[in-house]
């Protein structure tokens, strides 16, 4: 390995992830000289040590490709001014450093280091900016320290920024105490990463803090997929297969985490379940409380809801259907009740009755959904204003993770809820809107069940039905009207486990091609095509997986080079890989309750300067235009094409979706029912009959591991 001393001149490229950097540098050897490094670039200015190796590259000529550097405490004069100049210290530009330098001399960073408030003596320096340059020194020396630390025991330096900004100063005692935290305190590390890092500091590869900490890690990847617990022997065997050790040793450390109340949990018929102690008290708050609830409702008196819904039929011209009245006299007798259906059966009719029922009662009612759209779908349908959960709830991010403004102190006013989309809420969300909603108050629970379960643990909606416990009401009966859509009409062939119907000329159709890359350009065509006359909002391209040629990641490639080219008058970022452009189709992918932005929702870049987007988003309530700024951008992600899991709560005029064999892995007949309901006017579907026919019969939907519906039924029965 070569090892060179050189000065650094200008950054030349530092990609936004601090992942990759080329700058030029001046050695006494060799003169200027253009270093590539995987990694964080020196500030100009500083003196610093590489170690890599002297390459030629075929555009750029001889380059030193370094793998490590280290920066070297500038001595002279000359140095020592760049140095501080370069912008690495907050508060010292160019002329300060000037200054700093003639006052001090060589002697600059020893008194920055021992004795910094005599940075006073200098003309413009007080207090408070002398404060302000020693915090940030320190700050650099930190990171400095750190990266050399991590370096040192052949960790990439890559990750120093974001450990010094989760653990500030005492970063590298932290990791030599327990380096396995950092999985669960810094976001994009997970645990094999924090497993590296362990190892490389000596750590015993059979130590028992790491067999526990492969544990936990185990059991928040089962709750990432879905489960709200799982089986011992599968997480026993999951874990022995993360760390590559004897499932015998892990069952050792298993049982004794058990033995010392570490883990919760739960047997049922021979089976013990073990669950995060949040998931755990989740689960069992939501059961107490959803009977606690269901059996303590507030009378409404003296109201003739008969009466009532006739005149309100006759008002809006209609006839409910029997099952329609007997939803409509469920959700006002009953505590909790839920309301689910397929399309075209009726539900938004329902929930109007049951609003015109309640309002006649003098209640006071909330309308809220999981996402942002779904909220304002059900505003717009029920003509009454609708919020997010996590609005209704009033929640705010904080340092220790997040805050519920709404809660068992402090609970909503209400005497009836209305919650759409039901089977988007988790375990969790369920748990904290169960927490706020006070004793009397009635819970109307609208969705379908057989959509796609929550992105989040567990399956609520699902498990409530399935639990016997709640009254629940489930439209079949598609109205006649619906019936004359081809979506409807299929959606429930899809649900049934038939084939859906393609007729020629009919607004639901299918494009065979054996060939994945050839569907590939048959979807950006058909979007392309579409979206000619600018209505960029009507027609969305879901995708059942990420990767692959079909997929969300390389659609959004496709669709972004045909609907959007790069254009020199066009501002573009790069976003950790990604190009945002002026004039894309974006989305925020986190609910941002200060922009009052949330996830799902879309929008169109507007214009770009630097690292700044405007973003609009003609739904937003609040005026459509949203600033982001550099570090903000994460929020942000291409949406010609997305998940279908990402479209639930959502409605499009047209919807275009890729089914191939590839995908096989999500090929099941809820995801396919689900992308086929987001459709209010097309569906055009492309790919290869086969997967198709894989996916309608598919309806052994992956098990997720959840305790909810016995529950319920265990407290119902011994109370």
């Amino acid at each position: 390995m070569d090892e060179v001393e050189v000065l650094i001149e200008n950054i030349v490229f530092q990609s936004n992830d601090g992942a990759f950097c080329v700058f030029r540098a001046k050695s006494k050897e060799t003169g200027s000289v253009s270093v590539v490094y995987r990694g964080v670039a020196p500030f100009v200015g500083e003196l610093v040590k590489l170690k890599g190796k002297w390459g030629q590259h075929p555009k750029f000529g001889r380059q030193f490709q370094a793998t490590i550097w280290q920066a070297v405490k500038p001595s002279t004069k000359i140095g020592i001014e760049r140095f501080l100049g370069s912008g690495a210290i907050r508060g010292i530009g160019k002329a300060m450093a000037a200054r700093i330098v003639e006052r001090f001399g060589e002697e600059t960073l020893d008194i920055i280091n021992q004795d910094p408030y005599r940075l006073t003596e200098i003309s413009g320096i007080g207090k408070k900016k002398a404060e302000d340059i020693i915090n940030s020194y320190a700050e650099l020396s930190d990171m400095r320290e750190l990266m050399v630390y991590l370096e040192a025991h052949g960790i990439s330096s890559n990750y120093a920024p974001k450990l010094q900004a989760v653990y500030g100063s005492t970063a590298i005692t932290r990791i030599e105490n327990n380096p396995y935290c950092l999985a669960t305190d810094v976001e994009g590390i997970g645990f094999k990463t924090a497993d590296k890092i362990a190892l490389a500091l000596g750590h015993n590869f059979n130590a028992d803090e790491r067999i526990k900490a492969g544990v936990k890690y185990a059991l928040l990847q089962a709750s990432s997929q879905g489960h709200t617990c799982v089986p011992d022997n599968m997480l026993v065997d999951g874990t022995a297969n993360l760390l590559q050790i004897d499932a015998v040793e892990v069952s050792v450390v298993f049982n004794q985490l058990i033995k010392d109340d570490l883990l919760r949990t739960e047997s049922v018929g021979g089976v013990r379940l073990v669950y995060p102690e949040h998931l755990y008290k989740a689960e069992t708050g939501v059961a107490h409380r959803l009977l606690a609830l269901r059996d303590n409702v507030n009378k409404l008196w003296k109201v003739d809801y008969q009466a009532i819904i006739k005149k309100w039929e006759d008002q809006e011209h209609i006839e409910l259907a029997q099952e329609q009245k007997d939803a409509v006299k469920a959700s006002v007798e009953h505590g909790v009740f839920v309301l689910t259906g397929g399309p075209g059966t009726g539900k938004t009719t329902v929930v109007k009755g049951i609003l015109s029922v309640l309002e006649k009662a003098g209640c006071k009612i909330l309308l809220a959904a999981p996402t942002g759209r779904a909220a304002r779908r059900l505003s717009e349908s029920a003509g009454k204003s609708a919020a997010t959960v996590h609005r209704l709830l009033e929640y705010t991010p904080s340092g220790d993770g997040q805050f519920w403004g709404k809660n068992a102190e402090n609970p909503l006013e209400a005497d009836a809820i209305i919650i759409d989309e039901a089977s988007m809420l988790d375990i969790s969300l369920m748990y904290y809107l169960l927490r706020a909603i006070p004793i009397g108050c009635r819970l109307i629970l609208v969705g379908d069940v057989d959509q796609l379960p929550s992105v989040g643990p567990g399956s609520v909606l699902k498990d409530i039905i399935r639990s016997k416990s709640m009254p629940v009401v489930r439209l079949e009966n598609v109205f006649r009207q619906a019936q004359l859509s081809p979506i409807v009409r299929n959606a429930h062939r899809i649900n049934r486990g038939l084939q859906p119907e393609f007729e020629d000329g009919s607004d639901f159709s299918f494009q065979e091609f054996e060939q994945e890359e050839d569907a590939a350009a048959f979807v950006v065509n058909a979007y392309a095509k579409l979206t000619d006359n600018g209505k960029w909002q009507d027609v969305q391209v879901l995708s059942p997986m990420h990767k692959n040629p079909c997929g969300v990641q390389n659609l959004n490639v496709m669709l972004q080079s045909r609907i959007n080219p790069p254009r020199p008058s066009k501002g573009e970022v790069n976003v950790g890989g990604t190009i945002l452009r002026v004039g894309d189709k974006i989305m925020q992918i986190r609910n941002n309750y200060e922009k009052d932005v949330f996830n799902g929702d879309i929008g169109i870049i507007k214009s770009i300067a630097g690292r700044n987007v405007i973003a609009s988003f003609p739904d937003r309530a609040e005026g459509e235009d949203v600033a982001y700024t550099a570090g903000e951008l994460d929020d942000l992600q291409l949406a010609y094409a997305m998940s279908v899991h990402k479209s639930q709560g959502s409605e499009y005029g047209t919807v275009i979706m890729p089914f191939v064999r590839s995908h096989y892995m999500l090929l099941q007949r809820n995801l396919l029912y689900t992308g086929v309901t987001r459709a209010k006017g097309k569906v055009i579907l492309v790919g290869s009959y086969s997967a198709l026919n894989i996916a309608v019969n598919n309806d052994k939907t992956r098990k997720r591991y959840s305790l909810l519906a016995e529950r319920l039924q265990e407290i119902q029965d011994f109370n």
